[in-house]
């Protein structure tokens, strides 16, 4: 959203409002109360981009993107050797007659 300057021309409190591109423009001052409010021109006008960032590669075909899924190498599936070699290497359980 972009930030706008205002300045009340009765009592001259100045402030920023982020407000967004449709919005109408604020008429009351927050401090005096009267109709005397003016949006100013200046460089407050700018739009925040927020999130994890934007970058050329966020933007990449859907080609590029597959052919790097393939490139990248496989995982070895460790979850059945292991399974296996901890079963192995318990000791027996000694029974008590």
């Amino acid at each position: 959203m972009p930030t706008y300057d205002y300045l009340c021309e009765a009592c001259g409190h100045e402030l920023e409002v982020f407000q967004g591109i449709n919005d109408p423009v604020l008429k009351k001052c927050p401090e005096c109360k009267k109709n005397k409010l003016q949006r100013q021109f200046g460089t407050g006008a700018a739009i925040v981009f927020k999130g994890s960032g934007f970058y050329q590669t966020d933007y990449r075909s859907d080609n590029y993107k597959k052919g790097q899924k393939a490139d990248k190498p496989k995982p070895e599936s460790k979850g059945n050797s292991k399974k296996s070699e901890s079963k192995a290497k318990k000791p027996a359980s000694k029974s008590k007659d």
